[in-house]
């Protein structure tokens, strides 16, 4: 069954870096073809995600009025043909509710209720409870101390920023978690970097970009229901596209600018982005820092002193670059650094002991593989390292960073699975300490 491109007419198409094609087969509906990286080889945990209910008793017609219904959005949008039958042939009706950023579907007979059990647990561990409207500035208590949180909605899952209590100093960076939930443990790693002093104040996206994998237990218990989805390309539950047609996975770069205003403070001459990747091996621990593969492009000149010495580049990292390689090897000390001055002459440098990078120049069309057919996940097969800069989310921070500042310097972070699980046990570390002293034990 091939993938459908029905649009409706207003509907903005689908950036090309997000379409692809994959098919279901009807004997095998439930193989998953997208996401096969992180889910089956790298493991990654998407089981907090999202909770999947079957309502005893359905909301009222009042109530669902009172929500937005998304079924047409969900349905012009989707690249998975096979979701979009089977809710077409089972009558089912999907409505967000904003407010709580819940997700039903409605059909004949039953309805189901998707719950964004993630951002419930981070919002009620910073504000008591689930706050619906604007928060303003509370102070963090025990969760982040020393700082203040604030929860923004935005009719997408909302953002949760936090900043230093006493005012962030201009040297330190701003973290960003473009992704949240996508991306597991990106948020602990913020915190980390907050609580650590390696930063000052953070934006974390606590919305779906509406296509997080299905866990394998959610998928079941929609079988057992009578609505058994194809869990690759998941974006018939939580939308893609928000209603002005602006994909959601990059809300937190095309608000930048807002959200650096409303922070206050000094503007961030380094901004660290937050992302996590499976590694190209179990053990891999190798950091991956990206400036982008699409334009505004980047010099190497910009970024420091760089010297050729046949085909041996050797870099001389700037101040601001310095800084936020230093900081990344709380991390770990193997970090590599990707960008491209062109759409086909990029670079690879990694990083040596006395923060100076040595590398070369490749071109992304025959040095890049991908790890897994028909998946957007690329790899240098001369390093077996990760490559990252064909993502586009980076050039869109730098572009909106650049609207603030010309100077301001956008790192884009991929961290691998074990990397980020053990900064989740570094932080779990800090707070039980933190506790402690304050008992007086």
């Amino acid at each position: 069954m091939r993938k459908g491109n029905a649009m409706k007419p207003g509907i903005p198409k689908i950036p090309d870096l997000f379409r692809c094609e994959f098919q279901v087969d009807a004997n095998a509906p439930f193989c998953r073809h997208l996401n096969r990286l992180e889910v089956e080889i790298g493991r990654e945990d998407y089981r907090h995600l999202k909770r999947v209910e079957l309502l005893t008793e359905s909301p009222g017609e009042e109530a669902f009025c009172a929500m937005e219904e998304i079924t047409d959005r969900l349905l012009a949008t989707t690249q998975n043909s096979y979701n979009r039958d089977l809710l077409q042939r089972l009558g089912v009706r999907v409505y967000l509710d904003s407010a709580h950023y819940a997700v039903y579907y409605r059909l004949p007979d039953r309805v189901l209720r998707f719950v964004a059990a993630w951002r419930q647990r981070v919002l009620s561990r910073f504000f008591g409870a689930v706050p619906v409207d604007d928060s303003g500035w509370q102070e963090a208590g025990a969760a982040l101390p020393g700082f203040s949180a604030r929860f923004l909605p935005d009719g997408a899952g909302g953002v949760l920023l936090l900043r230093r209590s006493a005012g962030r100093r201009a040297e330190e960076p701003l973290l960003t978690a473009t992704h949240g939930p996508y991306d597991p443990h990106t948020l602990e790693v913020a915190l980390y970097f907050l609580r650590t002093n390696r930063g000052g104040a953070a934006l974390i996206n606590l919305g779906f970009s509406g296509r997080e994998p299905l866990a394998d237990e959610s998928l079941e218990r929609l079988k057992g229901w009578g609505v058994p989805l194809n869990p690759s390309n998941i974006d018939v539950i939580y939308p893609y596209l928000d209603a002005a047609g602006h994909p959601c996975c990059y809300k937190l770069e095309e608000g930048f600018e807002g959200l650096v205003r409303i922070l206050g403070g000094p503007l961030p001459d380094l901004v660290i982005d937050l992302h996590g990747c499976v590694g190209t091996r179990a053990d891999d621990s190798r950091l991956v820092v990206g400036l982008g593969g699409a334009p505004p492009w980047v010099e190497g000149s910009e970024l420091g002193r760089l010297e050729r010495h046949g085909e041996v580049l050797h870099l001389f990292p700037a101040p601001r670059l310095r800084q936020g390689l230093q900081l990344l090897r709380s991390l770990s000390p193997e970090i590599y650094l990707q960008f491209c001055s062109g759409p086909q002459q990029c670079y690879n440098f990694a990083l040596l002991g006395g923060l100076q990078l040595i590398g070369r120049v490749l071109d992304p069309h025959s040095d890049v593989a991908r790890l897994l057919p028909g998946e957007e996940r690329n790899f240098l097969p001369r390093e077996d390292l990760r490559w990252i800069p064909g993502a586009g989310g980076n050039a869109r921070q730098r572009m909106a960073a650049r609207r603030l500042h010309p100077d301001i310097l956008c790192l884009h972070v991929e961290i691998p699975t074990g990397v980020r699980r053990r900064m989740v046990l570094k932080l779990r570390e800090l707070e039980i300490a933190a506790s402690l002293d304050a008992s007086g034990l």
